[in-house]
């Protein structure tokens, strides 16, 4: 690894790595003499490229990134991919990476999964340049490998972006003092789940104090989102409005048809497999959809259902749905179950003039085994939507 960065990120998943991008660009923008890139003049240098920091910190020696290439003046921020296992997820970050090396930014490739050593190695790998960063971005605070990360950071400054609607549950968990621990996710594992809670729970609290620095430590945490939050503490709260996806891409060209955007409900064991179904299909039906972007989570098996059920044309994005949408083509309507994509395309499309609806969940779609916390969350997904046109209430019941 080259000479440490001054601004270390770490990223499990797409989103959190085009949200790292957008950090880094509003960043830039507020340094010193900074202004945002004009959003009609696609594919400029990334002002991240020339300037640096706004802290004013030096940039650390450029070095090669993994595919031989110079990190060039954005050596500044170093962006360390800890990628999942599934090959969907994998795919999207390595195009992701691909455009943040194009922003001059360096991207480390850290296997962290696929063996019993492999989060011991990779640890082992970070912890110089963890412990040497003046400050540390991660992607998802839930993430038990970023919060055993944590335990070796002595930054002041900690930023967390977003990783979704999850953003939402960790500004109120840290709010009420709890542990963090996922919407969806239900207890299970029985005795030997437990012991391994206990023996994680050190490091679980670790990270819950260094969230919540107490007032006068000098510690500081940004939390840079598009989520409707409302921070506390010392935590500070940065709009992400997408500014670096708008001079990038687009503005799309639009069709005359309705996109439908899935989701992972199915997968997490939150919604019924065949309420899912119908629902899909009453909204085609109503809305006359031709188009379904697949979540990369979403199994071929499923997928293959709900074309053979819909006549649907199922398209698996090969980049997060933002960047994907601000290209075009997209249709004149975007209809989402209640999901990241509610609070973020509004801002990704703005002046585009494509509508984006929110079709609610209705409760009796959910499974026996969902999370008692799923159906407030999902319905306070839907009601802090900002631009979106509610369906009407029928449309989810002719669904369920």
């Amino acid at each position: 690894m080259t000479p440490s960065a001054s601004s270390l990120a770490f990223v499990e998943s797409p989103v959190q790595l085009l949200n790292v991008l957008e950090w880094a660009h509003a960043e830039a923008a507020s340094a010193p003499g900074g202004a945002p890139l004009l959003d009609a003049v696609p594919s400029q240098p990334s002002r991240a490229a020339v300037r640096g920091p706004a802290s004013g910190a030096a940039p650390a020696a450029a070095g090669p990134d993994p595919a031989g290439r110079p990190s060039g003046a954005a050596s500044w921020l170093r962006i360390v991919v800890l990628p999942p296992t599934d090959p969907m997820s994998r795919g999207q970050l390595r195009r992701m990476a691909g455009l943040a090396r194009d922003e001059g930014y360096e991207v480390v490739w850290q296997e962290a999964r696929g063996g019993r050593l492999a989060p011991l190695k990779a640890l082992a790998a970070l912890a110089k340049d963890v412990r040497a960063a003046r400050r540390v971005v991660v992607g998802d605070p839930f993430s038990r490998y970023v919060q055993l990360l944590l335990t070796l950071v002595r930054a002041e400054e900690l930023v967390v972006v977003d990783d979704g609607t999850a953003t939402m549950e960790f500004v109120a968990q840290t709010a009420r003092g709890e542990r963090l621990v996922r919407w969806h996710r239900v207890g299970g594992g029985g005795l030997p789940g437990r012991v391994r809670e206990l023996a994680y729970a050190p490091v679980s609290a670790t990270a819950r104090r260094r969230f919540t620095p107490a007032a006068g430590t000098g510690r500081r945490v940004e939390v840079f989102s598009s989520m409707p939050v409302t921070v506390h503490g010392a935590m500070t709260l940065r709009v992400n409005e997408f500014a670096w996806t708008r001079a990038r891409f687009g503005p799309p060209r639009l069709t005359k048809g309705t996109d439908l955007v899935g989701t992972s409900l199915v997968e997490t064991g939150v919604v019924d497999p065949a309420r899912y179904l119908e629902a899909v299909r009453a909204l085609t039906l109503e809305h006359g959809a031709t188009r379904y972007f697949a979540h990369r989570r979403e199994s071929p098996e499923k997928l293959r259902t709900l074309s053979e059920a819909t006549g649907l044309e199922i398209v698996r994005p090969d980049l997060p749905l933002e960047l994907i949408a601000r290209r075009g083509p997209v249709g004149r309507t975007i209809v989402s179950f209640p999901s990241t994509v509610v609070h973020t395309l509004p801002y990704a499309l703005t002046g585009t003039g494509v509508t984006v609806a929110v079709c609610d969940v209705d409760p009796a779609w959910l499974t026996g085994s969902a999370s008692p916390r799923a159906r407030s969350f999902l319905a306070g997904v839907t009601e802090t939507a900002r631009d979106v046109h509610r369906l009407p209430a029928q449309t989810a019941s002719a669904a369920g």
